[in-house]
């Protein structure tokens, strides 16, 4: 890998590989701690976007690793604004050995990573959040082992994380199902790369309305907030059409028995997911959380060469 964009660019064999790792290095952190992979490297942290979970996790990843991380503000940076992309990531390239942006525009990551000479990262962009997608589909595994054909099923805005779920159930032979409001669809052309995915896998791909429908033998549940970062404008349309798609218990138990409930959080408690479900038997939202942690690290290593 020369830069981590998308999902869709590894191949299903590549993403396999990043999830082995990744269960190699979180067991060796908590057994002994993991060697000094990352010594004498720094990850440049670009963030247009406040952030806990993306900023502490790759800043920890790279300290667990004997690296460490850069913080730049939005303030600092003005990506595209105080200064052209290109002589940022030709500047940056010069300081540090990887970048990691977390950005509105998906535009931007990419214009990065065209200018870099070192790898480049895709925090978070509007269009896909590749880092989240690959700690999902570790917590996923660690449920369910390997097994080709579990129903992974998002509820709700057809957002980026949506996207990049359905890339990674796309590669490892998941179907996917998304059950969201007319007019919230995913990507189309999102839509469309997956679909060349699943003919190679044999992943099913499900489109409906209705969230009843979408959880039916679901094996996975997964929702995320109604109202992304830039959309607030939209907040008070959204709280009035998203009601109906709220992950709550009767809607859990719709669902295969075993059922996981996930969230890339921060959450809108009792909006789109309930309090008794975020802390029920079914939720794993803290440990897919954590996971961010060890997805990324095995991210790092496979860009810095080094695992």
């Amino acid at each position: 890998m020369n830069h981590f964009l998308a999902i869709s660019d590894l191949s299903s064999g590549e993403v396999q590989d990043l999830l082995d790792l990744a269960i190699k290095l979180k067991e060796e952190y908590f057994k002994k701690g993991n060697p000094p992979l990352f010594k004498g490297k720094v990850l440049g942290m670009i963030f247009q976007k406040p952030s806990l979970r993306t900023r502490v996790s790759f800043d920890m990843a790279m300290r667990h690793c004997g690296g460490d991380a850069l913080y730049l503000s939005p303030n600092e940076i003005g990506l595209g604004k105080r200064e052209s992309i290109a002589d940022i990531s030709r500047v940056l390239s010069g300081y540090v050995q990887a970048l990691m942006a977390r950005v509105f525009d998906h535009e931007h990551v990419l214009e990065l990573a065209k200018w870099s000479s070192i790898p480049v990262v895709n925090g978070l962009s509007d269009y896909n959040h590749p880092c989240q997608g690959m700690a999902d589909a570790l917590t996923i595994q660690e449920k369910f082992g390997k097994a080709k054909g579990l129903n992974v099923t998002f509820v709700g805005d057809g957002n980026n994380v949506a996207v990049s779920l359905m890339h990674v159930s796309a590669k490892l032979g998941w179907n996917f199902t998304i059950g969201n409001p007319e007019g919230y669809d995913i990507n189309p052309k999102a839509v469309e790369i997956a679909q060349n995915i699943a003919k190679e896998t044999g992943s099913k791909l499900n489109f409906v309305r209705d969230p009843h429908e979408a959880v039916k033998g679901a094996h996975v549940i997964y929702t995320d907030t109604w109202t992304s970062m830039g959309q607030e404008e939209e907040t008070a349309k959204r709280e009035k059409v998203f009601p109906p798609y709220q992950v709550n218990a009767g809607l859990v138990s719709e669902a295969d028995k075993d059922v996981i409930v996930m969230h890339c959080l921060p959450a809108h408690r009792n909006h789109e997911l309930t309090d008794d479900v975020a802390d029920g038997p079914h939720s794993v939202i803290f440990p897919q959380a954590h996971n961010r942690l060890h997805a990324q690290k095995a991210i790092l290593a496979r860009l810095f060469g080094v695992a």
